[in-house]
């Protein structure tokens, strides 16, 4: 390995290490991992891409400040352990942040290298290890202080929360409204992109540490914030997410066979739609299908219509593909499985066919004006550029509010007019001091990554709350 002055230099004229797919024509006809991820000799490669920047932007761009650079080097090294323990420090979500974490927006995003030529494949590299966890060490626990905390949602940043407390030593309950861990991880993202499999593992792996759940129970109803308070829990920490669907607010939204996101994604991913009659839970398997939206959950929908059948699976958004959210990984995904991206375009009103259900959706044509408070520039509708097209099922992606379970759970927190729970942004203390808060709850939909950051934040405050620390 070339080195100077003791430092490692790479090869500069080495590309990105293509990522490891499964064909397209193939993988779009059932739900297999798309990503294979790395080999050994693949993440090897990418690893010698590192510069070892003396001033490495790429963990600035992590929003749990992951050590980046130190863990690359201890994959150069093959210390494959050594690299998921120090991804773990920060992170005790690598198999699954490697996968879902849009890496082209934080820290491949920073990356030195990327600036002219490529980024590091940082996302491939924390998959790579994240997915031999049998590799890691134990994690070090504190002794039990004799202090309970209720997490109230087993999403990505309630989980990060229990175990960063279970850790700290405290007895950790989590409250899940389903029937199974991992929230959004479970019914939102589909098993193509994120196998269950992995994040049972991280459920299970908390069950080793201590972590109780209690499914099936809805905080709110089942119990509220001082009964559970009475019951002997010394803090709160709320992450229930931002599930409520946004409406389009169009004619002929809630005719049969127009879906919202959420719906169409949780009977498929969690509930086995799929797989009816074998699961008895159904779903329309359309032939002509258009989903409204272009974030990552409009991808996640349309790629799952493409899988369950549909002839034609249509992505039509206000804006062009260069203003799309979505991460560029999921839309290049889509169109090599056949999806048609529709720019450009906005629902004016959905259909009835003689069956009462959904045949079709009328669509204004738009175009691009002036930037609007996001900075990008406003739709603006075309005079007269109206189309009909046809479809037996659309679905809804256009994002989501506040879940209406954070009123219920009472105590003294206040929430803001849209919902969404008021909390510090460094700790996640909410108004009511023996509550916290983060993720989706509080920020809005946003990223896996940045849910466990305010996970992680708020575990540390929780604390130094109970215990001085």
């Amino acid at each position: 390995m070339p080195q100077v002055n003791g430092r490692f230099v790479p090869d500069m004229k080495s590309p990105r290490t293509p990522d490891n797919e499964e064909p397209a024509a193939e993988r779009a006809c059932d739900f297999r991992p798309v990503d294979k991820g790395f080999t050994e000799e693949m993440a090897l490669a990418e690893a010698e891409r590192c510069m070892d920047c003396k001033k490495p932007f790429c963990v600035e761009g992590c929003p749990v400040n992951i050590n980046i650079p130190k863990f690359i080097e201890q994959i150069r090294e093959k210390n494959y352990g050594g690299a998921l323990d120090t991804i773990r420090e920060e992170s005790m979500l690598p198999a699954i942040c490697g996968r879902v974490c849009p890496q082209e927006n934080q820290c491949e995003g920073k990356c030195i290298r990327g600036k002219k030529s490529e980024p590091v494949a940082i996302g491939q590299l924390e998959r790579f290890v994240g997915d031999q966890p049998e590799l890691a060490s134990k994690p070090a626990m504190k002794p039990k202080n004799g202090k309970k905390v209720a997490v109230v949602g087993s999403g990505p940043s309630g989980i990060t929360c229990a175990g960063e407390l279970a850790r700290n030593g405290f007895d950790v309950t989590v409250f899940e409204a389903f029937f199974t861990g991992g929230g959004v991880l479970v019914y939102g993202i589909p098993e193509f992109r994120l196998p269950k499999a992995v994040v049972k593992r991280e459920i299970d792996g908390l069950e080793e540490m201590g972590v109780k759940f209690e499914y099936n129970s809805v905080v709110g109803n089942i119990a509220t914030a001082e009964e559970l308070f009475d019951e002997g829990f010394d803090a709160l920490y709320i992450a229930t997410g931002a599930g409520l669907p946004k409406f389009l607010n169009v004619p002929g939204e809630n005719l049969p066979n127009v879906f919202f996101a959420n719906e169409y994604l949780t009977r498929v991913n969690l509930m086995k739609a799929n797989k009816f009659p074998e699961y008895d839970t159904p779903t329309k398997h359309g032939k002509n299908v258009v989903v409204f939206g272009g974030g990552n959950v409009a991808m996640d929908a349309v790629r799952t219509a493409k899988r369950l059948g549909a002839e034609r699976a249509i992505i039509a958004y206000r804006r062009t593909e260069d203003e799309m959210p979505a991460r560029r990984a999921e839309l290049h995904h889509a169109k090599a499985e056949g999806v048609e991206v529709m720019p450009l375009v906005s629902p004016l009103e959905f259909i009835a066919g003689e069956d009462g259900t959904v045949c079709a959706v009328k669509v204004q044509k738009m175009e691009l004006g002036e930037p609007d408070e996001s900075g990008r520039r406003r739709p603006v509708p075309i005079e007269g550029a109206i189309e009909e097209i046809p479809c037996d099922v659309a679905i809804s992606a256009i994002g989501t509010n506040a879940n209406p379970f954070a009123s219920k759970i009472g105590g003294k927190m206040e929430l803001n007019k849209w919902g969404y729970i008021i909390a510090d942004e460094e700790t996640g203390q909410t108004t009511d001091p023996r509550i916290w808060a983060g993720g989706d709850i509080v920020t809005g939909a946003a990223t896996v990554i940045l849910a466990m950051g305010a996970g992680k934040k708020a575990a540390a405050s929780i604390t130094k709350s109970l215990l001085g620390e």
